[in-house]
């Protein structure tokens, strides 16, 4: 695989032209029906789908612009979803929702969309959860995950943790408001070495939460346990992660790939927001051509 494991240097963003919020307007955001509500997502690249990436608790689609641009013109087909309770997505049901929720709502997507051979499943951070989970529902849909700074959630931690976990983040975004914690956490999803306009789009995109669906993500994040379902997955997993996360330290990450019997890979230099910061080093770890 063309992929340097051992990167030690801060990788450097794509020089395309244009500001990167302008560079995503490129891949116009599209809406599915499914049962119970509807999904908004991003296309790019071939006509048959090979990859679907799922975004973080803080973030939407448009963290993978990167991978979108990679894809565009080249021989993989790329979707990434806007998670239930994101943008225009319809939240799931349960107003206390676990991993398996969402994941039902990903297959009910893909069903609806009419993909039904294997695909590349790419989970970032909470997404990482959701992408495990729907990798365990159904085994014969994924041909291979990729786990990017996953989350492992709080369900193994003492309930008095969980719960203070939940309620400081929840009260974080009370007090603050999707626009003042953007401010406050989004230029920490990358490394204090990230380019200015990279921190100013991770804070855009934590920006543009959805009060609701951000706290259905947190209660699904307290009571994850992504270990508990990696042991599981059936198809082969990836794990990376960069020195420089906060978020999902490295030891955590190595935690899940140890888990996964799998290698942990070092995408360098680099904070949480992985596939912005490091997109050259994920690129070709998701073997996206040009």
């Amino acid at each position: 695989m063309p992929f340097n494991a051992d990167a030690r240097a801060t990788p450097t963003i794509s020089t395309q032209p244009g500001l990167l919020a302008e560079r995503l307007q490129r891949f116009t955001p599209q809406v599915m029906a499914v049962p119970g509500g509807q999904v908004a997502y991003r296309q790019a690249g071939a006509q048959r789908v090979s990859h679907v990436l799922l975004h973080g608790i803080g973030s939407a689609s448009g963290s993978w612009l990167m991978q979108l641009e990679a894809a565009q013109g080249g021989g993989s087909g790329l979707l990434a979803w806007d998670a239930p309770g994101y943008a225009v997505s319809s939240p799931v049901a349960p107003g206390r929702p676990d991993a398996g929720d969402y994941a039902q709502q990903l297959w009910a997507w893909l069903d609806a969309l009419g993909i039904t051979h294997p695909v590349t499943l790419v989970g970032h951070s909470l997404g990482a959860l959701m992408a495990t989970r729907a990798a365990v529902q159904r085994p014969a849909q994924v041909a291979r995950l990729v786990l990017l700074a996953p989350a492992q959630g709080y369900a193994r931690a003492t309930a008095e943790d969980r719960h203070k976990k939940l309620h400081d983040r929840l009260d974080q975004l009370a007090a603050l408001g999707p626009e003042g914690l953007g401010q406050q956490r989004g230029a920490g999803m990358v490394s204090p070495n990230a380019p200015p306009e990279l921190k100013a789009y991770a804070q855009r995109m934590m920006s543009q939460i959805h009060v609701s669906g951000y706290t259905q993500a947190a209660q699904m994040l307290a009571g994850g346990d992504l270990i508990t379902d990696v042991v599981k997955v059936q198809c082969h997993v990836s794990v990376a992660s960069g020195q420089l996360d906060t978020a999902t330290p490295q030891a955590a990450c190595q935690a899940v790939a140890l888990a996964a019997n799998t290698d942990w890979l070092d995408l360098g230099l680099v904070g949480h927001a992985c596939a912005l910061e490091a997109a050259d080093q994920v690129n070709a770890l998701l073997q996206l051509t040009h």
